[in-house]
């Protein structure tokens, strides 16, 4: 099997803040170290509008994205999960750690048989460890292309932040629509070998942004005051891609990513994988009376083949008391790095750096007791006898692998196998 490398991989191996919680949240008394939270999920189906064209999604409680989980360190989350829609689902807490409750991590068959339709499933799990941004997604299929939301991890009672206190909280969700239906999509990329038609456009927190056409009014606006600090957190719920993101004029402090804290470092342009999330603080100018300046995101990609929507998603800074109504193509796209800057992104990761301080100590173990190394990209394998795929050629199919080796779909489930002590 040939190896391409490209971000298109990432499909296979994808494993404005709310002071005020969701109508279906309760609180429970503390226990010592936190308090119980409760949600529930309703899962529907609902009619959203984008690019002059109505779909019925599927949504958590009616919203696109879906709405916040806020809980502090220390804190247990109980969800009931009720599926009002035909197909089965599950929910996935992304890049929560599961210690002792991995029956509540959400993959279909793989720790959880699917909630059918008109059943529930409640999912019940501690927030351990862990302080910043997280997100939650449907775990089957493709599901998550619409089903996802911001999981608000805070400090402790009575604990701060490790950097200035901020004025707001916002989150910022990237994400992918599609005209035609996810499910079609993905199914004919499975049969086909092809990689996954593109998205018709990226989002920000839902909204295609003015780029494309009839969509001006569908764009996220990040309204803001002179002089204060921000906290946005950034989500890229992308189904494949890097993103590289920017606001014309501005600059961000890096101060946390994946629900850990890292050491601050600035930069003009965010660089976000699929399923990452990072906090950053946003400082506005003193004195921009009456000002807007345009954000912008677009992917990172090295493919040599394969398919990813190559376009960009426009969103509008708003200081106080500018006018909403004044036309946006008089503003500058702010510039990203080219698509394929791949030392640009290696400068960047490079510069995350786990905080390690005396209050947020870097626990990594000192000795090693056995290395591996793995080689993950994107290559072929033929196409089956009396079958015209659509791979980098008519008869090959695209394969994921690591070193060299794809997943083969398994016949029995690993809960079914578990049941039935069919494991080896």
């Amino acid at each position: 099997m040939s190896i391409i490398p490209t971000s298109f991989f990432g499909a296979f191996m994808f494993l404005t803040f709310f002071v005020y919680l969701s109508p279906g949240f309760a609180e429970a008394k503390h226990d010592g170290t936190g308090i119980t939270r409760h949600y529930k999920f309703d899962i529907r189906m609902q009619n959203v509008t984008r690019l002059c064209a109505t779909k019925s999604i599927i949504t958590v409680n009616g919203k696109f994205p879906g709405p916040p989980i806020v809980a502090r360190e220390g804190d247990r989350v109980i969800i009931k999960v009720v599926n009002h829609v035909p197909n089965n689902i599950t929910i996935h807490w992304h890049g929560v750690r599961q210690l002792l409750s991995g029956w509540a991590d959400g993959p279909a068959y793989i720790t959880q048989c699917p909630i059918q339709t008109g059943q529930s499933y409640t999912y019940n799990f501690s927030i351990t460890g862990q302080r910043g941004t997280l997100w939650y997604h449907a775990h089957i299929s493709w599901i998550r292309a619409t089903l996802y939301g911001p999981i608000i991890i805070l400090p402790r009672r009575n604990e701060s932040y490790p950097f200035v206190k901020p004025y707001k909280e916002v989150p910022i969700i990237f994400g992918e629509w599609w005209k035609a239906d996810t499910e079609a999509v993905v199914s004919q990329a499975i049969q086909t070998g092809g990689g996954p038609n593109n998205s018709d456009t990226y989002t920000i927190n839902g909204l295609p942004g003015p780029s494309k056409n009839c969509s001006a009014h569908e764009t996220f606006r990040l309204k803001v005051k002179p002089g204060k600090t921000y906290l946005l957190r950034f989500i890229n719920a992308a189904l494949n891609d890097e993103l590289f993101f920017r606001i014309a004029n501005h600059t961000f402090t890096i101060v946390d990513t994946d629900a850990s804290y890292t050491k601050p470092f600035q930069t003009d342009t965010i660089f976000i994988a699929p399923g990452q999330t990072s906090n950053v603080l946003f400082k506005t100018k003193n004195h921009a009376p009456n000002t807007k300046f345009l954000m912008a995101a677009r992917p990172y990609s090295t493919a040599a083949s394969g398919r990813f929507d190559n376009t960009t998603v426009i969103g509008v800074l708003e200081y106080e008391g500018a006018n909403i109504t004044s036309s946006l193509k008089v503003l500058p796209v702010p510039p990203l790095p080219r698509i394929n800057a791949t030392s640009y992104v290696a400068n960047w990761t490079n510069g995350l750096r786990s905080l390690a301080s005396s209050r947020f100590p870097a626990n990594v173990p000192q000795t090693i007791d056995r290395r591996f190394f793995f080689t993950v990209g994107l290559g072929t394998t033929p196409c089956p006898k009396n079958q015209t795929c659509q791979g980098p050629t008519n008869t090959t199919k695209f394969a994921a692998g690591i070193n060299n080796i794809s997943f083969v779909m398994p016949t029995t489930a690993l809960l079914q196998a578990q049941y039935f002590q069919r494991i080896e």
